[in-house]
């Protein structure tokens, strides 16, 4: 787009990225004085319906989403019959750059970055979307390591039919679950395939399958699992196994299922929150700066454990004074709590809570 401004409001600063349907600009919302991320349909594309059609779907479906793991869209409108889509700015690299610098991640950093994948999922597939594209670059890290995931391109609801159009096959090889790479029809547990691939990336530092051909990789894909992962407990390794299942019925059956499983086989305390289920619904408190901090079902768990026990304990011991035919004496008061100190970030804020609670737990 040979224009400096779209939308009247939005001035590009530079080019972040290009793409086979789209260029990315960081542009500078006048209006808002901030900087956000325009999208623009390819100009070679912009003539094609079914080419605008899809870009026309991304927006409406991507304005649908409202998460901290998943990049915000604005708005969206058309500039000299271009169509383009602002999104949030996030001044990150991808995880495929994380992991282009750093090799195979700690199990512990890793579980925490996918945990907040999951949650991102979770929220989409609650609303109904697939993501269809999960791979290591469209994972964003920010310097705190939240993690946010970007192009929801080649989304689509949860009861379309089929992956292709125009007969390609979309996505990236590497990360296609079985049945999407057959171009047959997909849902939830295509996602849930392709974060476990990243998954297995992250810990080993090569994708779970090396290929020549697609037809070569679905192959694969149904002979057996791929090799075992260096540095890594069963217990995960079976996880992200379960997930990499060529049997769609055979994987985590949601995102916020995967997340339990794999909270409870972490390493180290996780800090990412929970995707919201009725096994991993979170809840907040307000900690004594004012901060929100978000509670996942398991700390929620420990800590009326730890109240359960200290009223029973107070119960028995009042039951056995009266038994003696001694006066009753009040029942002890509840151990005060100091304040529960905040870490500099979310994510040591929240470990913080995690070892106070299970610190109260043992």
């Amino acid at each position: 787009m040979s224009v400096e401004t779209v939308g009247g409001r939005y001035r590009f600063a530079r080019v972040l990225g290009y793409g086979g349907m789209a260029t990315v600009h960081l542009a500078r919302d006048e209006e808002l004085g901030r900087m956000v991320a325009v999208k623009c349909l390819s100009e070679t594309l912009s003539g094609d319906e079914v080419f605008r059609e899809r870009f026309t779907r991304e927006a409406r479906m991507a304005a649908q989403l409202s998460h901290p793991n998943i990049v915000g869209v604005f708005d969206v409108g058309e500039e000299g019959g271009v169509p383009y889509l602002v999104m949030e700015y996030v001044d990150s690299e991808t995880l495929a750059d994380l992991m282009a610098r750093k090799g195979p991640i700690d199990p512990d950093r890793a579980v925490d970055l996918v945990l907040q994948v999951c949650a991102g999922l979770e929220h989409a597939h609650a609303a109904g979307l697939v993501h269809r594209d999960i791979k290591p670059q469209n994972l964003l890290v920010r310097p705190d390591d939240t993690v946010k995931i970007a192009d929801f391109g080649i989304a689509r609801p949860l009861d379309a039919t089929q992956l292709t159009l125009a007969g390609t096959i979309l996505g990236t090889a590497a990360y296609l679950a079985p049945e999407q790479a057959l171009g047959e029809r997909v849902g939830s547990a295509a996602d849930i395939y392709s974060l476990g691939a990243v998954t297995y990336e992250l810990l080993s530092g090569q994708p779970p399958y090396t290929f020549d051909s697609l037809a070569d990789l679905t192959v694969k894909q149904r002979e057996g699992p791929p090799p075992p992962i260096p540095g890594v407990s069963a217990e995960l390794e079976a996880i992200v196994r379960s997930c990499l299942a060529s049997d769609p019925g055979s994987r985590p059956p949601s995102a916020a299922a995967l997340a339990h499983e794999l909270a409870q086989a972490s390493p180290g305390p996780t800090t990412a929150v929970l995707a919201a289920s009725e096994t991993t619904a979170a809840t907040q408190v307000m900690a004594p700066s004012g901060r929100i901090v978000r509670v996942s079902r398991r700390m929620q768990i420990a800590a009326a454990g730890v109240l359960g026990v200290a009223a029973l304990a107070g119960g028995l011991a009042f039951g056995l004074t009266r038994g003696e035919n001694t006066p009753a004496s009040p029942p002890p008061q509840p151990e005060r709590i100091g304040v529960i100190p905040r870490g500099e970030t979310p994510a040591e804020s929240a470990r913080i809570l995690a070892d106070w609670l299970r610190a109260r737990a043992s």
